[in-house]
């Protein structure tokens, strides 16, 4: 499959073939719509790199001031990746990154090297 966009959805490269494809990434959207404006009130960004429809791999990365929290870690594991499976039964694994930033968030301790 090619790159698949949506007007609120960054492009994202779709893995895989299923006869559930379109609707699989019609809830994973409305799902990442839900978690997407949480990360943003901080100053962060949740974008969607991959989908494997197959096999139910989502490859996500956090960025903005989600890349010098020090809790980014556990926003991915205890949070999206909770709520992903949770809501996605097709979803077997998230593999989320994080993309470094100097950008602090808002209501979160970033821990920085101040001179």
């Amino acid at each position: 499959m090619e790159p698949t966009t949506d007007v609120d959805t960054p492009a994202f490269t779709v893995i895989g073939d299923h006869p559930d494809a379109s609707i699989r990434l019609e809830g994973l959207r409305d799902v990442i719509d839900v978690i997407r404006p949480v990360i943003e009130a901080d100053n962060g960004s949740l974008q969607v790199l991959s989908v494997d429809v197959a096999e139910g791999i989502v490859r996500l990365q956090l960025a903005g001031a989600c890349g010098s929290c020090a809790v980014s870690a556990s926003t991915l594991n205890d949070g999206i990746d909770r709520i992903l499976r949770s809501r996605l039964d097709w979803v077997t694994e998230i593999i989320g990154g994080i993309a470094e930033s100097d950008t602090a968030g808002f209501g979160g301790w970033t821990p920085k090297n101040y001179d």
